[in-house]
């Protein structure tokens, strides 16, 4: 078997890359599409992007913690960054520029509702 086909193979068995990956076992070991700015198909998560949330969301999404307390500020920054034109690194989110504008909205809805101050990124998208 080639090195390509094992890889193939691999991936296909492992439960977190079916479109039913939500409905495993390991469902905790992944981020919950609303830890995400982008999610572009609800049930793909391969088109899921921008995390920017713990892994506290989970209480968030039982109603035991306000969701707002679980914004993981470190990659909210990097969110901001890679939906800026420079990009994260040199590279900006692919994405549309409908969904940039909609995660520029989310990510500053979190920052106004902290009380921080939104960065200058979101309001040149927003």
């Amino acid at each position: 078997m080639s090195k390509a086909n094992s890889t193939n193979q691999r991936s296909s068995t492992n439960p977190r890359n079916s479109r039913n990956s939500r409905n495993s076992t390991n469902c905790r070991d992944a981020p919950p599409r609303e830890a995400f700015a982008i999610v572009k198909d609800p049930e793909d998560p391969r088109t899921w992007k921008l995390l920017h949330h713990t892994r506290a969301i989970f209480d968030a999404l039982q109603g035991r913690l306000d969701i707002e307390k679980t914004v993981d500020w470190g990659r909210a920054q990097i969110a901001v960054a890679a939906l800026s034109p420079a990009g994260y690194l040199g590279e900006r989110v692919e994405a549309s520029g409908e969904d940039i504008i909609k995660a520029a909205r989310h990510l500053a809805n979190h920052y106004e509702k902290a009380g921080r101050p939104v960065p200058d990124t979101l309001g040149a998208l927003i």
